[in-house]
Parts: C-alpha cells; sequence; structure tokens
C-alpha cells in the first residue's frame, strides 16, 4: 500500500486525530502561569521527565488517559515482554501490526511542547531530560541532554547476537519477506501500534536477525521488563547534578518513572507536576498544575 494511501487512512480515524488524543481539560489559571514562569526563572539546572501526556498533542494516544486513552477506550492491552520472548505468535502479531503503523508513526512531527524544551536546552536553562516515550520526537525537536527511558522503537535489537539495527532497515527487510502483504489499520494505539485482522497477522513473516536468525525486538522496555540499572544510575546522576524537577504529561503510574521523581523529592529538589488529571505523585509536588502542556508553555515562551 502506497504510503499516502496510508496517511489517508490514518486521518480518517478518530484514534488518530489529535483532539481524540488529548483528554478533556480546564484552561490553566493565571496563577498557575505565573507559578510555572517562577519555577522555570529560577532554576538554572533544570531536570524534566515527560510523560505520553506531552505527545498526545502530536497524535499519539496514550495509555491511561481518561476517556481516550488506549485502557479507556479498548480491552486492549499492550504485549508484555515474556509473551514477546516466548511466543512466536505474539511475536508475529506485534511485527504484523507495528509493520503496518510504522510508514505514518515514523512520519509523526514534534508540537509546540518538545520544541519549547529543546528551547530551554540550548539556552541552558535545562540541565536534562527523560522521557518515558519512545517516539523519538525530543530528538526531532533538537533536544541532545536527552534518555529515553523505556528506550525508542527507531531502533531494533538481536535478542542473541545484541547487534541494534536502524528501524527503517527492519521495515525494508520485513517487506522483501512479504512481497504483496498489506494490511489496512482498523484503530490506532500508542507507540507504533495499530489493530489489523487476523487474517493479514496469519500469513505475515516476523523479521528475523540477518547475522544470526536470532528474534528481533524494538530496543524498548516492554511491559513486565526492566530499565537496564546503567540507565537508572545514569538518571540518578543527572538528577544529583540539577535544583530543581519538572513533570510533564505523566502520570507517573510505573515505578520506572516514580522512582526518580521520590528520588528528586529525597534530594529536597522543588518539583513541578505538569499533567492533566491527577498522578501519583502529586503529594510530593511543591507546585501541581493542571492543564495542557502545549498551553502552558505557549504562555511561557511569551513571557520568559
Amino acid at each position: 500500500m502506497r504510503l499516502s494511501s496510508l496517511r489517508s487512512i490514518y486521518h480518517s480515524l478518530p484514534y488518530f486525530q489529535t483532539d481524540r488524543c488529548i483528554p478533556n481539560h480546564s484552561a490553566i489559571s493565571n496563577s498557575d502561569f505565573h507559578a510555572l514562569k517562577s519555577f522555570i526563572e529560577t532554576s538554572k539546572r533544570l531536570f524534566v521527565l515527560t510523560g505520553a501526556g506531552i505527545s498526545t498533542e502530536s497524535g499519539i494516544k496514550d495509555y491511561r488517559s481518561e476517556g481516550v486513552g488506549l485502557y479507556a477506550t479498548t480491552n486492549q492491552r499492550p504485549t508484555t515482554y515474556d509473551k514477546f520472548v516466548r511466543s512466536a505468535q505474539v511475536r508475529q502479531r506485534y511485527w504484523a501490526r507495528n509493520t503496518t503503523a510504522w510508514p505514518v508513526f515514523s512520519t509523526f512531527k514534534p508540537n509546540f511542547s518538545h520544541n519549547f524544551l529543546a528551547s530551554l536546552e540550548h539556552r541552558d536553562k535545562l540541565h536534562w531530560l527523560v522521557t518515558q516515550n519512545v517516539d523519538d520526537l525530543h530528538h526531532k525537536a533538537g533536544s541532545r541532554r536527552v534518555t529515553e527511558l523505556h528506550g525508542t522503537v527507531f531502533s531494533v535489537i538481536c535478542l542473541s547476537c545484541c547487534h541494534m539495527y536502524p528501524r527503517p532497515d527492519i521495515q525494508e527487510q520485513i517487506y522483501r519477506d512479504n512481497a504483496g502483504w498489506a494490511a489496512q489499520p482498523q484503530g490506532f494505539a500508542p507507540d507504533a501500534d495499530v489493530f489489523v485482522a487476523e487474517e493479514f497477522v496469519r500469513t505475515f513473516r516476523a523479521p528475523e536477525c540477518v547475522k544470526c536468525g536470532g528474534v528481533l525486538k524494538p530496543d524498548v522496555v516492554f511491559f513486565g521488563d526492566s530499565v537496564p540499572k546503567s540507565r537508572v544510575e545514569l538518571i540518578a546522576r543527572r538528577l544529583e547534578e540539577s535544583d530543581a524537577c519538572l513533570v510533564v504529561g505523566s502520570s507517573l503510574q510505573t515505578y520506572s518513572s516514580f522512582r526518580h521523581v521520590k528520588q528528586a523529592k529525597d534530594l529536597g529538589l522543588p518539583l513541578l507536576i505538569l499533567n492533566i488529571g491527577p498522578t501519583r505523585a502529586d503529594s510530593l509536588a511543591s507546585v501541581k498544575i493542571n492543564g495542557r502542556s502545549g498551553e502552558a508553555f505557549e504562555w511561557l515562551q511569551d513571557h520568559l
């Protein structure tokens, strides 16, 4: 299927439309705008943690948002690490869906929030950014002091020989191994995933490592897997070097993200949370702003 045709299909889906990805929210108050401004101005080595909520304004669906997230709108659940490793059928389904999503997912663009945070780095206000997202949008926006907590779907790793592949190379390999195969997306899910009919899954050939024949997996931390210890330790060091912690677009429900916010609190760092809806760390926050990051940063851009 031509990429232009896939884009047309995706943009006709309610799952893809940006306003269907962002949960209901109220306008940010003037006092909250000024609290955010004061927080940013006071910090000289800002540590930022972002989650799926920052990318919903780019049209990428999240998991947990009330009314619009995957968990609220479907009975689907993400693939777990154990199931992916143990089952060839699970890998077949995962890669069939990922392959169908990739031509459009790979073209998503950063939104105002990504660009604003990159500008803070370029002005030496932002010391380090950690993102839970695997969509590469912070890098696309120009951020360089970035740790991708859960990895990125733009790289693929062999679980046997550990050889790394760029994701576009795997897409070409998949096309060669599945000549004539094409599935239409029936719905859009987070993280380079769509829903496709089982008849297409059954005829799909999942990619294998061309070097050793091993199992290929996107270089991301699947549900049920653990963040590498070296990555956790790197983030901890960057937090120790920082003077404030800003959380953007995350409910912090996963411990992999919450532990770093807890560390920030233990270090005595001021903590501001900007998110639509409650988070796991609201009781720890110095300031909690309930609202959309794009609205907050657009105001901030004009007032810093």
